[in-house]
């Protein structure tokens, strides 16, 4: 379980995240949303230990990200917004890097990156140098060397952004196969379509703060709309505010 509680970031005089609290649980999805700007990446990076908060506390099972960010980023597979990939490396040197920063052993890296190119369809681009990668194809690298030491915890920034309809789909049913094994699923991202089928929990950023939080029903039930997306609207103040 992942709790964020009354964290706040700053950067000069602009206010990124203003206590910003929730709770993300084990064998769920929860989706962080909110139009750009609103502070989701910037919570996102405090979760996953990349940017320490100026105030407030995020605890991973029961670990202090800032306190302890080494213990915290082992228990957690982080897919940042930025995927920061090494032009000159092929996605199974990425994937086997990452998987030795994490103290896998080599049997274990040749499992699981076979296990991950074939779920994420990446066979083809396996030896390929990422120079050159289309934007699907570099998502899909990020996944998988987020993914290689089968993390408990899942943190991932537009996960299908640039994937083609066959990669969202294979990334939605591994989301859906974690969440059945347990696992805590944090997700951002501005496709209403997947947070309808996937969240359990949905968290509404505006200008650094939340402005509501629910289930989907829940959500819509306080909005008074049907709609997801018509609820995330009213959510934020109508359209003015987007």
């Amino acid at each position: 379980m992942i709790v964020v509680q009354g964290v706040h970031k700053r950067f000069g005089d602009v206010v990124a995240v203003d206590d910003v609290s929730f709770v993300a649980r084990d064998a769920a999805v929860t989706a962080v949303l909110g139009p750009n700007g609103a502070g989701k990446t910037t919570t996102l990076r405090m979760v996953t230990a990349l940017s320490p908060p100026d105030r407030g506390v995020v605890r991973i099972d029961g670990v202090d990200v800032a306190a302890d960010p080494v213990a915290a980023r082992r228990l957690v597979g982080a897919l940042p917004h930025a995927h920061g990939l090494y032009t000159r490396l092929t996605p199974r040197e990425h994937v086997a890097y990452f998987g030795r920063l994490q103290g896998l052993d080599a049997e274990a890296i040749t499992r699981r990156t076979q296990e991950l190119f074939a779920l994420l369809d990446m066979n083809d681009i396996a030896d390929r140098r990422a120079e050159g990668f289309s934007q699907g194809q570099k998502l899909k690298v990020a996944l998988a060397r987020a993914l290689v030491h089968t993390p408990r915890h899942l943190v991932l920034d537009e996960p299908t952004a640039g994937l083609d309809v066959r990669g969202i789909r294979a990334v939605r049913r591994f989301l859906v196969a974690e969440r059945a094994a347990g696992r805590c699923v944090v997700l951002s991202t501005h496709v209403m379509q997947e947070v309808a089928a996937l969240a359990d929990h949905i968290v509404i950023v505006a200008k650094g703060r939340v402005v509501a939080q629910g289930s989907v029903d829940e959500l819509r039930a306080q909005s008074g709309q049907q709609d997801l997306e018509d609820a995330f609207v009213a959510a934020l103040g109508g359209d003015e505010r987007l």
